[in-house]
């Protein structure tokens, strides 16, 4: 049995292995050409070469027949550059040559929502073999696929939000659309930029052609006119787009200017290791790892005596304002004097939770959600008292909430719990996970179950009951594979969140997320659809 230090060291080490990307090979190929690395070239990049990462386990385990694509290809960090927040998108030339997968795609697409909803600017350093040809079927034609990363790129520069693109290796074919749909183009010697390679290009016209004549960096700079900036290399490349950026003005960005400093918080975040449980079955006071993440002597919960298996409470996350709503894991008695289970969703705590974010969208609060939920209440009583209809009201709000919303999973996101509590579909701004983190429409035992019902049923109905053992081990593969796609990395590699975290890395991350929210933002009005009484 671990214990949530162990799997958060077991993680890291796996993510370490991540980071490598395509290993030894696919970087000696990159020194051969003069070329820097995706990750070289971000911490060139960055400010003292520090970023938050987005999306390291995506396509994780997903493309088994094709090999391991690490981080989907392609490397999404968040940092400062030349001291103005930016997002940056870089291709890992190290692995299958750059070339996009599916998840590749999804992950670019999250980029640009992200840099939408922060308002931050977007650097892509381009250096891919184009689409993955033999999974086109899944990369081309839909609205989130490839065409969309174009589309994107028209919709950020009529936002006003800068997009700077570096050719630095390869683009090639519809992938050239990103780079001349930017603000700013770059394109370092020795790379090509064109819609068909020479090989294409001789099958389709019968033309043979030099490809440093059909699209090298001097072409583009001094005969197409694409390029605004060419460079010899990847460093003057990178230190071109930090001066660059430099010129541009900053967003006022972290909320309110009250005054307020980051105090630190009231206990030593290395203390949420011995608070929470690894076993998501386990039970913990929520206001104790709030504790670990709120500046010291910020929190005021809101109805305490109300609901009590939702926290909800004003506080404050490095000098920011936020309103949290949490799951309250230990076992709770309701004002009613009724026992309620921790981590599941009640009438009475749904409404106020439901209230609370309809105050914090009045007052123009952004919205921290601790997920830790096993899903709503069941059975005769909690239909009568409206269970459905409560929980309506909580997705009716979430769902139109206009402030940022920050998601944190610390234990299980099982059900309609995800929803309500805002999961992926609800719009979070960012939406991070722990290591233990479990998502799934069920837990692995309760669907296990639920599954193995459904076949004994089946099996009976046909007139083959299944004998003891039979039915042990259908139990047990059911559960493995439930086991399986519950854990957190399934859903990281689908892109379901955006980062798997260290526990005590929480508080850095929101701070972080809460001071980029841009002061500026224009939100629509406030509104909800029909609520039922």
């Amino acid at each position: 049995m671990t214990n949530l230090k162990e799997r958060t060291r077991a993680l890291e080490a796996e993510a370490d292995q991540i980071r490598q990307g395509g290993g030894p090979d696919g970087v000696a190929r990159q020194r051969r050409l003069g070329r820097m690395t995706a990750r070289e070239r971000l911490a060139a990049l960055f400010d003292d070469g520090i970023f938050f990462e987005l999306g390291l386990w995506a396509a994780h385990r997903m493309y088994a027949e094709w090999g391991v694509i690490p981080a989907a290809g392609v490397v999404v960090g968040i940092g400062r550059v030349a001291g103005r927040a930016c997002l940056a998108v870089a291709n890992d030339a190290t692995v299958k040559a750059g070339a996009m997968f599916p998840m590749s795609v999804k992950k670019v697409l999250r980029a640009q929502r992200v840099a939408e909803r922060f308002r931050l600017p977007l650097v892509y350093l381009v250096d891919s073999a184009g689409v993955f040809l033999p999974m086109q079927d899944e990369i081309f034609p839909d609205e989130d696929d490839f065409g969309r990363i174009f589309r994107n790129n028209a919709v950020l520069s009529a936002l006003g939000i800068p997009q700077v693109a570096a050719v630095m290796g390869s683009c090639v074919a519809g992938g050239a659309y990103l780079t001349v749909l930017c603000d700013t183009v770059l394109m370092t010697e020795g790379s090509q930029l064109y819609l068909a390679a020479p090989a294409l290009v001789k099958a389709a016209i019968g033309q043979e052609v030099d490809p440093e004549e059909l699209g090298g960096a001097a072409m583009h700079a001094g005969v197409s006119g694409t390029v605004d900036f060419k460079e010899p290399d990847d460093p003057s490349c990178l230190a071109r787009i930090r001066s660059l950026l430099a010129l541009r003005p900053e967003a006022r960005r972290g909320g309110p200017a009250d005054g307020a400093e980051d105090v630190g918080p009231a206990r030593d975040p290395e203390s949420l290791y011995d608070l929470v449980p690894d076993d998501p079955r386990g039970g913990y006071d929520a206001r104790d790892l709030l504790a670990c993440v709120i500046d010291r002597d910020s929190g005021q919960e809101y109805k305490a005596d109300y609901g009590p298996t939702l926290v909800t409470m004003y506080a404050r996350i490095g000098g920011r304002p936020v309103g949290i709503v949490a799951n309250q894991r230990r076992r709770c008695t309701s004002g009613r004097g009724e026992v309620q289970i921790g981590g599941v969703l009640y009438p009475d705590s749904v409404e106020k939770a439901a209230r609370f974010v309809m105050d914090c969208n009045q007052d123009g609060l952004p919205i921290v959600f601790f997920q830790d939920v096993q899903g709503f209440m069941v059975g005769k009583e909690a239909e009568r008292s409206g269970i459905i209809r409560a929980g309506a009201k909580l997705v009716n709000v979430v769902s139109n909430s206009v402030v940022p919303k920050l998601t944190v999973i610390v234990g299980g996101s099982f059900g309609a719990g995800n929803y309500a509590l805002c999961g992926k579909a609800y719009d979070p701004w960012l939406i991070l996970a722990w290591p233990n983190a479990q998502y799934a429409v069920m837990g692995p035992h309760q669907a296990a179950e639920t599954l193995l019902s459904l076949r004994l049923r089946v099996a009976e109905r046909e007139g083959r009951p299944l004998a003891e053992d039979e039915v042990g081990r259908l139990r047990e593969a059911i559960r493995s594979q439930y086991q399986e796609q519950s854990d957190i990395r399934f859903g990281a590699a689908r892109g379901w969140v955006d980062a798997i975290i260290a526990p005590h890395e929480t508080r850095r991350w929101l701070a972080e997320a809460l001071r980029l929210i841009p002061d500026d933002r224009e939100s629509p009005p406030f509104r909800t659809g029909v609520l039922q009484v």
